[in-house]
C-alpha cells in the first residue's frame, strides 16, 4: 500500500496539502495527523484519495508509539512524508511561559526529527520528505525567540538529513515561507501585545503549498521560499551581519502593517 503521512493536517498548510499533494504523487491513501479529529474528517470530502484519521498530540510521547505500531502492522510504502505540525507564540519573555517555550521545542523540532525517523524505514527511492519551516530560520528574531530559534533548527537539519539520503534516492526539503493567512496566528498572537505588528506581505496558503510541492518534485532545491519579495529579503540577510538585520527588525515593529484580522474563529 502506498501512503503519504502529513502532520498538523487539521488546519492551514498542513490542509493544503492534503488537498493538493494528489496532483505530484499517486497514493492509496493518506494518513492524516493532528488533535481535531472532527476536523481531519471533514476533510475527506475534498479530496478523492482516502483518508486514515490519526488523530494524535505530537507533543506526547504516546503518539510516536501509536504511529510506530500502525506502520509495522500495515507496512505501508511511504511515499512522501510532511511535517506540517507546529505552532509559535510572539511577545517578550516575560509574556510567553516557560511551558509554552518548551512545547514549541517538542512539537517543532523533536515531533518532528521523531516522525522523520519513524517513518524513513518504509520509505523507498523515489519517495520525498517536507519539513514545514519559516522565513525566521534565516536569522534571529526577537519577539519570536524560541519559535524562530525552532526553524533555524528545521533548515539546518532538513539540509544535512537530505545530504545523507541522497545515496538512499530519498529527497528531503525545507519548505520557507513568510506571512500566511492560517489559523498559526490564533496562537502566536495571544501572548504578543504590541510586540510584533509589522507584517510586510500576507500570502494565501494554496499559494505557498503549490509552490512548495512544485520545488519538492520539480527542481533540487534544499529549500523552498514563496514569493519574490521574501526571495530577495532572504538573500538580504544573509550579505548583511544579524546584529543590523535585527535592528531593523525592532525599527520595523514600531510602524504596524497588516496586523489587522489575521486571527480566525
Amino acid at each position: 500500500m502506498k501512503i503519504a503521512v502529513v502532520t498538523g493536517a487539521s488546519s492551514g498548510m498542513g490542509q493544503e496539502f492534503v488537498r493538493q499533494l494528489s496532483q505530484y504523487v499517486t497514493v492509496d491513501e493518506i494518513w492524516v495527523i493532528a488533535r481535531r479529529e472532527d476536523a481531519l474528517k471533514q476533510l475527506q470530502s475534498e479530496v478523492s484519495v482516502p483518508l486514515r484519521v490519526l488523530a494524535l498530540d505530537l507533543c506526547e510521547k504516546e503518539s510516536f508509539s501509536a504511529y510506530a505500531a500502525l506502520l509495522e502492522q500495515e507496512k505501508p510504502d511511504v511515499k512522501l512524508l510532511v511535517n506540517a505540525a507546529g505552532f509559535g507564540k510572539f511577545g517578550s519573555f516575560d509574556d510567553i511561559s516557560t511551558e509554552d517555550d518548551c512545547r514549541m521545542i517538542d512539537l517543532n523540532c523533536k515531533a518532528l526529527v521523531w516522525m522523520t525517523r519513524l517513518t524513513l524505514p518504509y520509505m523507498d527511492r523515489g519517495s520525498h520528505i517536507l519539513q514545514l519551516d519559516s522565513l525566521s530560520a534565516f536569522q534571529p528574531v526577537p519577539f519570536i525567540t524560541t519559535y524562530g530559534a525552532t526553524k533555524a533548527f528545521v533548515l539546518s537539519y532538513t539540509r544535512a538529513a537530505n545530504q545523507e539520503l541522497k545515496p538512499r534516492g530519498i529527497r528531503m526539503m525545507a519548505m520557507n515561507p513568510g506571512w500566511v493567512k492560517t489559523e498559526f496566528f490564533n496562537h502566536a498572537m495571544v501572548t504578543n501585545g504590541s510586540k510584533v505588528q509589522y507584517f510586510n506581505h500576507l500570502y494565501e496558503a494554496r499559494d505557498v503549498v503549490a509552490t512548495g510541492l512544485k520545488h519538492l518534485y520539480k527542481t533540487k532545491k534544499e529549500y523552498s521560499v514563496h514569493g519574490f519579495p521574501i526571495q530577495n529579503q532572504v538573500r538580504l540577510v544573509k550579505l548583511l551581519p544579524h546584529n543590523i538585520v535585527m535592528k531593523v527588525w525592532m525599527n520595523q515593529q514600531k510602524k504596524p502593517k497588516n496586523n489587522k484580522n489575521l486571527t480566525t474563529k
